[in-house]
């Protein structure tokens, strides 16, 4: 969720009132923490992963699986380890926007080792573990993306009724109650009364209902003349959502950079590969994905902002919400992608140029300047701008795009970081570990290799509407690139296994010249568009990931040459290579995405009408059958195959410890 700043919420009127103020602080403490720290180089590669979760109560006599608002004394409890020995826990507990959520992450950030990898799903299983021994026989921790039925009546524990009508609800809404909310910190009601607020009206979340064959029109709850639409009017549905995320420190800022733009188009592609949300308000929909429903959930765009009214009151004519995909990369010799008009406020980039930022970055964080503070506390108005940086943290945190570049906090040891955001929580810990590892393996690949993924922000941006259509991963093509190589040999043709010095051999055919020889401008708006046909092609998920005999090498491929090429021992090999295996065939279509998996288990259930519906039955066995998954006791071959058993373990052996002696694979 971000920033959890401490200390009295302020009204809207007055955060309002104070919006100018914020930027202009947090304009100057970024370019002071820009400065002092812009040189500093020789971090290590330390990583982390962030896995939400779903509390789940179960009624098993009435037949009914409800959302467990009991996330407050969880955490209570959760934390005291942290607070006993704040350096030697394995797991830390954070809240998440759901009085039902909780967000669970490693005690101590992985390192560089490649042993580390066979840590990751056992520190995953420890936490599941935590967390299960302080719920009741009845209830179960789920990492699960959406719960089913999120927004039907009772659909919490204890039952609690949406008040729309009452003046001091900070939703409003008519599906989801407020007691739904996490109560232990005021940042989440703060800003879902003041995202409501300012956009002017309740949020408007809307979806297409998958229409089977018995399916009933309107919908119940659509909007005028929008009969086929799942509308969801709440912070809520978006923000109650659950994602598997992932920081990754830097050497320096440079290569903070490259890592931000070469994995920004990765990011449709792994929302594709691991959709897991095809159920919403009680209704099969059109989507498998939960992404434009938070980038709606969270949209505090104005009428005017949002180009349905003239400019008056407001400034700028925004194109996308708060939380949505990246609108520019970072790094020079990505410029050249940056075909979408970045709508920045001219005063706050002029500031930040003058205050000794680059182009790019000045644009990147004017850009996120455009958007006010929605959630300010009266203890944090006034900072020392040398010292703090909360005032940046502030709109920075709000701004929830695919990938976030975050600078080292104020003095502290962490270093320069990003953030991938898009993937979809999974049901299993090998498929969290899985994705996890395999996402960090390609940073290395990509930093080795020195490979580019560099395609038009316009086709990421095509791409991230595309992954969430239903089945995307086995029926749609992505915009990707042919030639990954950042640096070839000749300007009209090069053999990629002839200038590899790492020994990558992708095919021996001599393939047309990259277009990173070529200093023309950009394309779109600056006249590149002639190039593209050559430079991009329209893949499957599965040939992204499994290669193209002869022309692309497919990215799991790449992961293994580049580990033939590090000392790895065998039950780390073994664990990677399973964790390979699986993604190989999630991108082939050999096994189904958490999401077409859910839509079977509905469309094949004994209570399912052909109606759209999901009910509290088919939502409880559903729910029960991931409960058994979770705990290893039934294998779903469709979804995870026939071999899931990883040899990971909870630390690393020291022989390996001392014999890597930490340092061989750092990079």
């Amino acid at each position: 969720m971000g920033l959890l700043s401490e200390g009295s919420p302020l009204s809207w009127e007055e955060t309002k009132a104070l919006a100018e103020h914020v930027r202009e602080h947090g304009v100057q403490q970024f370019i002071n923490l820009y400065h002092r720290l812009k040189d500093r180089q020789g971090d290590v590669l330390k990583w982390g992963d962030e896995v939400e979760y779903i509390i789940v109560k179960f009624d098993d006599q009435q037949k009914v699986a409800r959302v467990s608002l009991k996330a407050r004394e969880l955490l209570a409890e959760l934390n005291e380890k942290e607070h006993a020995d704040p350096t030697g826990v394995k797991s830390l507990w954070r809240p998440e926007y759901g009085a039902y959520m909780i967000e669970g992450t490693p005690g101590k950030p992985f390192g560089g080792l490649l042993a580390h990898f066979n840590v990751v799903e056992a520190n995953m299983r420890y936490r599941r573990e935590e967390v299960t021994e302080l719920l009741e026989p009845d209830e179960c921790v789920m990492s699960i993306t959406n719960f089913p039925r999120l927004g039907c009546k009772q659909f919490t524990h204890p039952i609690c009724n949406p008040s729309p009508e009452n003046v001091s609800s900070a939703a409003r809404s008519l599906y989801f109650p407020d007691e739904a909310i996490y109560p232990g910190h005021p940042r989440f009601k703060t800003l879902t009364r003041n995202i409501r607020m300012r956009r002017g009206e309740k949020v408007a979340i809307k979806l297409k209902v998958y229409k089977d064959v018995n399916t009933k029109l309107p919908v119940e709850g659509s909007p005028p003349n929008e009969p086929d639409v799942v509308l969801l009017d709440a912070m809520g549905f978006g923000m109650g959502c659950c994602c598997l995320q992932l920081t990754f420190q830097a050497c320096n800022i440079t290569e903070a950079r490259t890592l931000y733009d070469q994995l920004a188009p990765l990011c449709p592609i792994m929302l594709a590969l691991t959709a897991a949300s095809p159920i919403y308000r009680g209704y099969l929909t059109e989507s498998d994905c939960r992404w434009n429903v938070i980038s709606s959930s969270v949209d505090c765009r104005t009428p005017e902002e949002r180009g349905l009214k003239p400019l008056e009151a407001n400034k700028l004519r925004i194109a996308k919400s708060r939380y949505d995909s990246i609108d520019l990369y970072l790094s020079p010799e990505s410029e050249k992608y940056n075909d979408v008009p970045v709508i920045y406020d001219d005063k706050i980039y002029q500031r930040l140029r003058d205050g000794g930022i680059d182009h790019l970055l000045a644009q990147h964080v004017a850009h996120l300047f455009i958007r006010d503070t929605v959630s300010l506390f009266s203890e944090k108005v006034h900072q020392n701008d040398e010292e703090d940086s909360d005032h940046f943290e502030n709109i920075q945190s709000t701004n929830w795009q695919t990938m976030r570049f975050k600078p080292p906090p104020p003095n502290s040891s962490i270093g320069w970081r990003v953030e991938f955001r898009p993937c979809e929580a999974q049901i299993s810990d090998f498929e969290n570990a899985a994705f996890v590892c395999f996402v960090v393996l390609l940073t290395r690949v990509i930093l080795s290799y020195q490979l580019n993924f560099l395609v038009p922000i316009s086709k990421v941006d095509e791409n991230m509407q595309t992954a969430q259509k239903r089945d995307a991963c086995r029926a749609e093509r992505f915009w990707f690139r042919k030639n990954i190589r950042k640096t070839p040999n000749q300007s009209n043709g090069y053999t990629m296994n002839d200038v590899d010095p790492n020994g990558l051999h992708v095919t021996n055919e001599t393939t047309n010249g990259d277009v990173d020889t070529d200093k023309t401008h950009a394309m779109g708006t600056n006249g590149y568009a002639n190039r593209q046909e050559t430079e991009f092609e329209l893949m499957t998920i599965g040939e992204i990931f499994n290669g193209k005999p002869d022309t692309f090498p497919g990215l799991v491929p790449l992961i293994r040459r580049y580990l033939q090429s590090m000392e790895v021992d065998t039950d780390t090999h073994c664990t990677i290579e399973q964790y390979l295996r699986f993604i190989q065939k999630r991108a082939s279509g050999d096994l189904f995405t958490t999401a077409t998996w859910l839509r079977e288990q509905v469309l094949n259930h004994s209570d399912y009408k052909k109606d759209s519906l999901v009910s509290d039955l088919i939502s409880y066995d559903i729910l029960k059958k991931i409960e058994q998954i979770q705990l290893g006791k039934v294998n779903e071959p469709t979804l995870l195959g026939q071999c899931n058993r990883t040899k990971t373990k909870d630390v690393i052996p020291p022989a390996i410890q001392k014999h890597l002696n930490g340092c061989c694979e750092s990079k």
